[in-house]
């Protein structure tokens, strides 16, 4: 009678997460992701891909790690809509013989990448409301409790089981006033810390990082700070952000119209997500904004905005210096929008701290300073725990064992140490793993 672990990805990097949980006879995977500058580098076009040449480039997690296991999966539980937790569902859920289960605005999404990408999957679907629970097997339920993060519907994932209850929690924070959604349901991770949690697998990516993570109302209030207090006269606004980041989105187009301008939405990715919101009926954001997924459209909007700089306030992607995203194609000529000097740029993010995110936004910097545009960066607060509201969150929950994912080996080293803090023992009572490692819990 045993838990097993597979730490399939997201172990090694940060990105394409994913773990195969065993308990017993009976495996829950949790999470199918994508590293997303692997997939960058793919130059096949995206319809030619396979799972294998995905593999291959380091894009999705090795499952064959678990080819002994594939029989034994009754579902793939997805945290939440983050491409680094969803998007491999693509290219490995129809290999095992299961549902995928989330949450309404989670499974949304991935039915319209799908759609966008004209896929599907033979997978039916299974949608439980935030806080709420599924039957797996008669001895496994799946519950998920609502938690902060930034995207909307974000979930810790609690496994019931007759060998305890095993969290798996992977990209959050302790959001307390957030400007969208409930904050964390703190009444059921304590009625959780009463009956004992056997094993918590944990977000550290940015564990060496002192303090406590600031609340999205900041960012909102920082957002405001600058695009109010500035001279925007006769200037374009310009705000790149995450496209995920759907009260983010929702509060810059909050401003705008404060401003008296009309928000443009531009950028395929981002559509995406503020169509599965409208879809689900979380937000309204399509209707408000005039939107731009295909080049013909983007190109006729830029034009717009191009002749009535005033009357607009864009919000698009490319707030990582991605390649083809938004800003990159404006940066490089690829989209017709003259920059003028003087005009509004806000990264309303930080960079993700891996090598090719960080070399692609200062190549995008170093284009756009050569226009003379006035640029503004960490418009932002983060949606992950730093280093204090990690302890605060295992000291609620004492787990008995933890496991620390979501991260390089340095940010594992770092969450170790604070583990030491609180009288955990490296291999005794926390494990660091890497990809494909396998670790029985006794």
């Amino acid at each position: 009678m045993t838990i097993e672990i597979c730490s399939l990805g997201g172990y090694n990097e940060v990105g394409k997460n994913m773990t195969a949980i065993k308990i017993n006879e009976e495996v829950i995977i949790c999470d199918m992701g994508i590293d997303i500058p692997a997939i960058m580098e793919i130059e096949k076009d995206r319809s030619e891909v396979t799972k294998n040449d995905m593999i291959k480039a380091g894009a999705i997690a090795n499952d064959y790690e678990i080819e002994d296991w594939k029989s034994k999966v009754k579902a793939i539980v997805i945290g939440h809509a983050h491409l680094d937790h969803l998007a491999g569902a693509q290219y490995l859920a129809a290999d095992y013989n299961c549902p995928i289960i989330g949450t309404p605005f989670t499974i949304e999404v991935l039915n319209v990448i799908l759609e966008d990408e004209r896929s599907a999957l033979p997978n039916p679907c299974k949608v439980v409301p935030p806080n709420g629970k599924i039957k797996i097997t008669e001895d496994i339920t799946v519950e998920l409790i609502n938690i902060t993060h930034s995207t909307a519907q974000c979930s810790i994932i609690a496994i019931h089981s007759p060998e305890g209850i095993i969290l798996y929690a992977n990209d959050f924070k302790l959001d307390n006033t957030p400007t969208f959604g409930e904050p964390p349901n703190y009444k059921r991770l304590e009625q959780l810390a009463k009956k004992g949690i056997k094993l918590l697998i944990m977000d550290c990516l940015y564990s060496s990082t002192e303090g406590k993570t600031e609340s999205e109302t900041v960012a909102k209030e920082k957002l405001q700070q600058v695009l109010m207090k500035q001279n925007n006269a006769g200037k374009a606004i310009f705000v790149t952000t995450f496209s995920s980041n759907i009260a983010r989105i929702k509060n810059t187009m909050d401003i705008a119209k404060k401003l008296k301008r009309q928000p443009v939405l531009i950028g395929r990715t981002m559509i995406k997500y503020a169509q599965a919101a409208q879809n689900v009926e979380i937000a309204n954001i399509i209707n408000y904004a005039e939107i731009g997924k295909y080049r013909s459209q983007v190109e006729r909007l830029l034009k717009k905005v191009e002749k009535e700089r005033e009357r607009y306030l864009v919000i698009c992607t490319g707030c990582q210096g991605e390649q083809n995203s938004v800003l990159d194609r404006i940066a490089n000529k690829a989209l017709h929008f003259k920059f003028k000097p003087g005009d509004h740029i806000i990264f309303s993010c930080q960079t993700i701290p891996v090598p090719e995110t960080i070399k692609n936004r200062k190549t995008l910097e170093d284009k756009l300073s050569k226009l003379s545009v006035n640029m503004f960066f960490n418009v932002h607060v983060s949606g992950h725990l730093r280093r204090e509201d990690m302890k605060e969150f295992i000291e609620m929950l004492q787990p008995e064992f933890l496991i620390p994912a979501g991260g390089e080996d340095k940010m594992k080293q770092s969450f170790l140490t604070l583990a030491e803090e609180l009288n955990y023992k490296k291999d005794k009572n926390i494990f660091l793993l890497r990809d494909g490692e396998r670790k029985q819990i006794q």
